[in-house]
């Protein structure tokens, strides 16, 4: 049997080599179409590879991702999370499961993971050919011919042909799919941070605030978690949550929209007026600067102060009830223009590709070609930061490898 694996990054590799342990005579070829094999891989994590979560049920790792819950959630009864570490620790990587769940290598370094996997592939006899560009796939018959964008080199016919091209930011690089009848959804990008340049609060950058409620004015999109002021504007766990479930949202507003922002995530405002009167009582004398709510980071609260025009030098007995409403109002309701997008680190992720309905998840071949597999992000599957994405390309590369 020969097969095809087209693309040379996380989803390829995994699927290369399960592919091996399932069929060792078989013969495997990875092409990849640049020079450089696991790129995205290399950068993952800040270059030290955020490989999966460490989330204990099913559930919770399928509710991590805005696009492809449902088939991930079946999915991952395949291959979880859990078994990707199995994996990567019986193939002599340690891991280490962070505080937030996220799973890093104990090296703390990306080269451990593209190591493993080509010390793997080299000894599972993977072929792999970079540089090697595919235009297009002819089925013939049951088989399916590979012509490739390098005309001098001659088209190959393979028997089976795993997709693992990883995400595209642009329509144009999926035609060649849309060609063999795949229904493709526009790539347009997810996880990405908040431009805000007509905002002073960029003055504050570096703060980070631990537990944030964000919402997109106007829609139901909410996400919570830390928040980190940048000199462009936001970023941090809850932006890029927001980001990566509000992605098409976004991509229709052009990224010109307003995010309301509840400093203390707390939705009951009466709850939260009634937390102040309790300090306006018990620390009626100390200045309204030097007794921060919620344990609000001290510049945060001077800033919030000045946007209420409420002076520093105020003592707490000096609120009144108008100067009440306006600091319940900051806290639980701040908003702020959005006029552009960031990429994340040079974690570039869209949402977009082959629609889901066209791929039968218990062995990701493709209902409309037969033989032909999809893995990774060249699927409309993506996911919220935290090592959700690589466990994506792990799972649906494992199932793709078994070329059920």
């Amino acid at each position: 049997m020969k097969i095809a694996v087209i693309g040379g990054g996380a989803a390829g590799f995994f699927s290369a080599i399960t592919a091996k342990d399932n069929y060792p005579d078989a013969e495997v070829i990875i092409f990849e179409k640049s020079k450089k094999l696991l790129s995205k891989v290399k950068v993952s994590g800040g270059g030290r590879c955020n490989l999966t979560n460490g989330c204990q049920t099913i559930r919770e790792l399928a509710d991590a991702y805005p696009r492809g819950r449902k088939e991930l959630k079946s999915a991952f009864k395949i291959f979880s999370n859990k078994d990707t570490m199995q994996w990567f620790e019986s193939r002599a990587v340690p891991l280490v499961v962070q505080t937030d769940n996220c799973v890093f290598p104990v090296s703390q370094n990306s080269q451990s993971i593209i190591d493993c996997f080509i010390r793997e592939a080299k000894k599972n006899g993977v072929n792999i050919e970079t540089e090697w560009g595919v235009k297009e796939i002819v089925p013939i018959a049951d088989k399916l011919e590979i012509h490739f964008l390098e005309s001098k080199i001659e088209s190959v016919i393979f028997d089976k042909v795993i997709v693992a091209t990883g995400g595209s930011t642009e329509r144009k690089d999926l035609i060649w799919l849309e060609k063999l009848n795949h229904k493709i959804e526009d790539p347009v990008p997810s996880l990405f941070t908040f431009n805000m340049p007509e905002e002073s609060i960029t003055g504050l950058m570096g703060i980070v605030i631990e537990n944030v409620l964000l919402g997109i004015q106007g829609t139901k999109l909410k996400s919570n978690g830390p928040v980190l002021i940048t000199h462009w504007g936001m970023s941090g766990p809850a932006v890029l949550k927001l980001s990566s479930f509000g992605a098409r949202l976004l991509s229709d507003k052009s990224y010109d929209f307003k995010v309301q922002v509840n400093w203390v995530n707390e939705q009951n405002t009466e709850y939260v007026k009634e937390k102040l009167i309790n300090i306006l009582n018990d620390h009626s004398n100390k200045l309204l600067v030097n007794f921060r709510p919620y344990a609000l980071p001290g510049r945060l609260w001077a800033y919030l102060l000045d946007k209420s025009e409420l002076s520093e030098s105020k003592k707490w007995n000096e609120l009144g009830k108008k100067g009440l409403n306006k600091l319940v109002n900051v806290l639980t309701n701040d908003v702020y223009s959005v006029k552009d997008k960031t990429t994340f680190k040079e974690e570039f992720v869209t949402c977009g590709g082959v629609n889901l309905d066209d791929v039968d998840f218990t062995t990701m071949q493709s209902k409309v070609c037969k033989n032909l597999y999809f893995t990774g992000e060249v699927l409309d599957i993506d996911g919220i930061t935290g090592g959700f994405n690589l466990q994506a390309a792990w799972t649906t590369g494992f199932i793709a490898g078994k070329l059920m």
